[in-house]
């Protein structure tokens, strides 16, 4: 990326010692221009018309208008992608619901080596959301009506893996899916913490029981395990059927959880007996998880480009040839069930 076509980021947040520390550090990466901050909603919307920012990184907290009303009147006047910078899961992931790309979690500033960890992250985070897609937010609702559930077998799970734009496009995928669906389990790349907000979130949505997983849960009809933050999500087999582990390890494939490290071991554990499926997100990682699976089997599914927040890990999976079936989001819940019952 050369100097010409930096990102062009619009900070907004209510605290000057925040603006200006961000202003600062984000300043000295070579792909990012601040081209202004502004210290609340309404400030922001007019530097918006004249900055013309590429991406924002918005406060939740803030004055005159909170950041989440601010995202949704954001996403239907003027789509801009949105990173949140916020210490409150609960908060965060109404953003996310309101649009928002991504988010990454406040440090403490006054910490040297937080602060540091904390800007590589939202740098990266910026540039991703650089590349994304927004202001789609109604495409989860086009779908059609579900078939009924004829054949759920505790022999089957199913297994989901997603990162940027993850959260909503998982939510679309299980919203309506019967209380009769064979066990999920879900990695979505999320810090400890928010993960169990997350998992308590769709469990008031969504017709089967969802929770964070945790050791030695069991995988069973009707029930949505997310891998908690910082903890690889492995399947595991006894007598009593398909249960899971939970542990913190080294990230694979750059991250943890990973959906590799799921995938995989959906793919020696249950091998045919599973459905596998890749959403959203940057990066590659679940490619290779996906592959094993449908060379052992697996039916397997990924997001196709149009209905992507960000086309990166569902098109690292279809170039390997992991992917059986490519679809838009809101045909994937449909697919699932058209499966299951031809089984």
């Amino acid at each position: 990326m050369s100097n010409f076509q930096k990102i062009k980021v619009l900070i907004v947040d209510d605290s000057i010692f925040v603006r200006k520390t961000l202003e600062t550090k984000l300043g000295s990466d070579p792909h990012i221009e601040v081209v202004g901050t502004a210290t609340d909603p309404f400030d922001a919307m007019e530097k918006i018309k004249n900055l013309k920012p590429d991406v924002l990184t918005v406060d939740v907290e803030m004055p005159k208008m909170n950041g989440i009303d601010f995202i949704k009147q954001l996403m239907h006047t003027k789509p801009v992608p949105v990173v949140v910078v916020s210490s409150l899961p609960i908060n965060v992931l109404d953003a996310l619901n309101a649009g928002a790309v991504d988010f990454v979690k406040k440090p403490n500033i006054h910490l040297p080596d937080d602060l540091k960890s904390f800007i590589m992250e939202l740098s990266t985070k910026i540039k991703i959301a650089s590349v994304a897609r927004v202001g789609q937010t109604s495409a989860a609702t086009t779908s059609s009506p579900l078939s009924s559930l004829t054949n759920a077998s505790s022999e089957t799970v199913i297994a989901i893996g997603a990162s940027t734009g993850g959260t909503e496009a998982i939510l679309s995928v299980v919203k309506d899916l019967p209380s009769s669906t064979p066990g999920i389990v879900v990695v979505q790349h999320m810090p400890a913490g928010f993960t169990k907000m997350y998992a308590e979130r769709i469990d008031k949505i969504v017709n089967m029981r969802v929770k964070e997983a945790a050791n030695n849960d069991r995988v069973e009809n009707g029930v949505i395990l997310i891998a908690a933050g910082e903890n690889h999500l492995t399947l595991c087999r006894d007598k009593l059927g398909y249960y899971v582990k939970s542990a913190p390890g080294p990230k694979v494939s750059g991250h943890c959880p990973s959906v590799d490290v799921l995938f995989d071991s959906v793919a020696s554990i249950a091998k045919g007996n599973a459905v596998g499926i890749i959403l959203t997100g940057m990066g590659g990682d679940g490619a290779k998880g996906l592959l094993k699976m449908r060379q052992a089997g697996a039916y397997t599914i990924g997001q196709n480009k149009k209905s992507c927040v960000v086309y990166g890990m569902p098109m690292v999976a279809y170039n390997v040839g992991a992917v059986t079936k490519q679809l838009a989001l809101s045909n994937i819940s449909a697919e699932i069930i058209r499966y299951l019952n031809k089984k």
